[in-house]
């Protein structure tokens, strides 16, 4: 099979046919949109290849045949008809410096000059609804056919404002009325797809268009983005010697969406082949501060993410006013479907990391994030992972106590000093061990006799953590501290990490509420 150039960046179908790229087929999902409704909602993660999705419509819709030649809805479509396409993309930073208005008029100006339309009548003066259902209108009556009408990143003019309240609903409120001129012309639309990252709420951004059906969760259509392990095997099989299959998957395979199948992030799968080092490719497109900072403010950790599930209703659904901690993660990719079960009339769903990529650089991002020095964090990290492997529990603990002393002070404003403020310490270090394929991390794990905080295991080391908060009252730390590390044994939290050429040890972690500093830890050998 001949190699073929990696589309990376490329969301054009003319450029993708047109340089010999490799292009995975997705028109049997379209074919059955088309011909199943009118009406579509899509959400997906950044760099899925939902632009890709919207311009391949475009072009069958535009009758631009030789493009499809060889793909499987070539033989299918009716090439002597053609549509006008209408398509918005909202692809800048939607700041304060940049007025949504003002952007919808240019590109409606765009549109109207496109299709010749550019008269007295569609003047500029309209606001933004009135002179799109005006063009959707002419358009109708200028070719006498239905008019495609196609929206990318629809969500990003909010989510890019929304660390400014007022500006976020302003123009989440003029989306609103922008999107509702779909349906009040409905008679005049062969087709309408609006694809984004956020599944915003219908009553909130969709009111006026309640006649959209979303397919974000369809298990028919949960491979419309991104790579099967079929895509892999075939349109890529030439690219895949080499490379460890195992590991491939174990990177970066695991994104579901209720599907039979779990697929593969393009962007990372290209990146891959092309460079041949298994690396973290699609997490580093887009640092997750903003969803750092609502984990922090819903006081939600990576600990939270073990054994999570959640109601379907509450992870696909956002606003403005209500965004979720679980919904926010699930919704941009770094939590995936991995099973799914019926409680009477509610579907609930089990969430977890999908794959190496996404868990190890989150995991890095958040303590990061807590602890906001940078490169020193990052060099820190490292270091308190090596002392705990080299078994160095004296650098170990002086290392701990130093990190802390710096955390700043703002990441523990609002946070309860009770028993469960523990929780954020470890979910720092839960986050800080998640460094690589070759650690396993266990937090809350579940034993017949209780649940341990946390275990990190290596192939021939397992270090079984009890954490203990000082009282205001001021207990004895060292007598705490054996107190953790008897509870690891009474409650055999060690037994299913044994192993004939596994070394374990047992730590006992205090922490003082008052000082919000490590008070001390022991060290026992199991």
């Amino acid at each position: 099979m001949n190699r073929k150039t990696f589309p990376i960046g490329i969301s054009t179908l003319n450029a993708i046919r047109e340089d010999d790229c490799y292009y995975v087929d997705k028109t049997p999902h379209i074919e059955r949109l088309i011909n199943q409704g009118r009406y579509y909602f899509l959400s997906r993660p950044r760099r899925f290849g939902k632009s890709l999705l919207l311009d391949t419509i475009r072009h069958l819709f535009e009758g631009n045949e030789e493009l499809f030649e060889g793909l499987h809805i070539h033989d299918r479509w009716d090439w002597s008809v053609k549509h006008p396409v209408v398509r918005l993309s909202f692809d800048l930073y939607y700041s304060s410096s940049v007025n949504l208005e003002s952007n919808v008029s240019s590109q409606l100006g765009m549109l109207e000059d496109k299709h010749s339309l550019t008269d007295a009548y569609a003047s500029s003066s309209l606001n933004g609804p009135d002179r799109f259902a005006n063009l959707l209108y002419r358009l109708h009556r200028k070719t006498g056919k239905e008019v495609v009408v196609l929206v990318d990143e629809y969500d990003k003019p909010i989510l890019d404002a929304i660390g400014n309240h007022e500006l976020a609903v302003s123009n989440r409120d003029y989306l609103r009325g922008l999107y509702g001129v779909i349906k009040g012309l409905g008679d005049k639309i062969r087709f309408a797809f609006l694809t984004g990252i956020t599944m915003f709420s219908k009553m909130s951004l969709f009111s006026a268009l309640n006649n959209l059906q979303d397919i974000s969760l369809s298990p028919r259509y949960s491979d419309i983005c991104g790579y099967t392990e079929h895509d892999l095997e075939t349109v890529f099989a030439s690219e895949l010697e080499g490379l460890d299959r195992d590991q491939l998957r174990l990177w970066y395979n695991g994104y579901s969406w209720c599907g039979d199948e779990k697929v593969y992030n393009p962007w990372a799968i290209l990146n891959l082949l092309k460079d041949r080092e298994f690396d973290v490719y699609w997490s580093v497109t887009g640092m997750p501060s903003f969803l750092y900072k609502v984990m922090t403010e819903h006081r939600f950790t990576p600990l939270d993410v073990a054994d999570l599930k959640v109601d379907k209703s509450f992870i696909s659904t956002f606003d403005v006013d209500n965004i979720g901690a679980e919904a926010l993660m699930f919704q941009s990719g770094y939590l995936a479907i991995i099973g799914e079960q019926a409680e009477g009339i509610d579907i609930i769903y089990d969430l977890d990391y999908p794959n190496l990529e996404v868990r190890s650089h989150f995991n890095k991002g958040y303590f990061d994030y807590l602890f906001g020095l940078g490169r020193v964090v990052s060099a820190e990290r490292k270091r308190l992972v090596s002392l705990l492997f080299e078994e160095d529990f004296g650098g170990f603990e002086a290392s701990l106590r130093a990190l802390f002393s710096a955390m700043p002070h703002q990441w523990q404003v609002g946070q309860s000093r009770t028993a469960d403020y523990e929780g954020w310490y470890c979910a720092a270090l839960y986050s800080c061990f998640w460094s690589g394929p070759d650690i396993d991390v266990h937090a809350e794990e579940s034993t017949s006799f209780g649940r341990s905080d946390l275990a990190v295991v290596t192939g021939d080391k397992a270090f079984i953590f009890e954490f203990k908060l000082l009282s205001k009252g001021g207990d004895d730390a060292e007598r705490k501290a054996s107190e953790a590390i008897e509870q690891i044994k009474d409650r055999r939290y060690a037994d299913k990490h044994r192993d004939e050429s596994r070394s374990i040890h047992l730590i006992g972690a205090v922490f003082d509420a008052e000082n919000r500093n490590l008070a001390t830890l022991k060290v026992d050998r199991d």
